[in-house]
């Protein structure tokens, strides 16, 4: 499908707000995946730390660094060369100093040929917005449930459901916005609180993860999606093919073909010429 499709860039983003049309956002950490994203035409892809959790099996998303982000995100980019893809910068990859937010968000950029990096955190995070997006590099802002704080926000819970934490986030956001995000994904926040904050973006385009249908654009967790990610389901998730039952079921049905020896069968194998095996008993004797 997108085979004569060309590189998207900020400008095609910014050209679909205007139209009205939702923009589609999915994680992706692997090769063969991004293959698969980049023919359906998806448009904006992310290498999510949560591959800390989907791909290397953590309890959370701590412990990822940036070799572990920048080899995945490097093998997305070769299946997916014409979408928007995205860096999310890791654990304490960016918080200690704005210096280190540069210089991490410029690995992304030099060894992984990414388009934008994506950070966590609301107004005290506007330096490191600002020190990234002056060295030249397209910042995302992220609020609402932040994976990276979620011991300080209580579980993955939504974030924002009083007037109070609500006005936060939309002081967040437009602070976000004014030190130079392009883009604020907004998680597991109310959908009327998304609304707002979408009407109010002047030059900053809002995408949803769980917050409600009124952003510029959807995100969701691609082993989430396919029932891949064994531990739990997120009510925010719509599973489009349980991948993970239909894996599982082949399997056992290999394991259980091994131990009846029904495979392999005679086409999963190759043999070898009667002349040529003869001789090579000669030739053993």
């Amino acid at each position: 499908m997108t085979q004569d499709r060309k590189k998207i860039g900020l400008p095609y983003l910014f050209k679909k707000v205007e139209e009205g049309e939702p923009i589609s956002w999915l994680t992706c950490y692997d090769y063969p995946t991004a293959y698969l994203q980049e023919e359906a035409g998806v448009e904006m892809i992310l290498v999510g730390d949560s591959l800390g959790m989907t791909m290397l099996g953590y309890d959370s998303t701590l412990p990822v660094t940036m070799n572990d982000m920048i080899r995945h995100t490097s093998a997305v980019r070769r299946g997916a060369p014409t979408a928007f893809l995205v860096g999310d910068m890791p654990y304490m990859t960016y918080q200690a100093s704005t210096e280190d937010a540069i210089r991490n968000a410029g690995r992304f950029m030099a060894e992984a040929n990414c388009d934008a990096i994506k950070l966590e955190g609301g107004a005290a995070m506007t330096p490191r917005i600002k020190g990234i997006v002056d060295a030249g590099i397209p910042a995302i802002g992220h609020l609402g449930l932040t994976p990276q704080s979620v011991a300080s926000l209580g579980g993955f819970r939504v974030q924002g459901k009083d007037a109070a934490l609500a006005k936060k986030i939309v002081d967040d956001a437009k602070a976000l916005e004014e030190a130079g995000a392009f883009a604020i994904l907004l998680e597991l926040v109310p959908d009327r609180l998304c609304k707002i904050i979408t009407e109010r973006a002047e030059n900053c385009i809002i995408m949803s993860l769980g917050s409600g249908p009124d952003a510029h654009g959807q995100l969701l967790i691609y082993h989430d999606m396919f029932g891949l990610y064994p531990k739990f389901k997120p009510r925010m998730a719509k599973v489009y093919g349980n991948a993970g039952e239909v894996i599982g079921n082949g399997l056992a049905q290999y394991v259980k073909e091994v131990k009846d020896t029904t495979f392999p069968a005679k086409e999963n194998y190759f043999g070898m010429k009667d002349d040529e095996y003869n001789e090579l008993l000669d030739m053993l004797d």
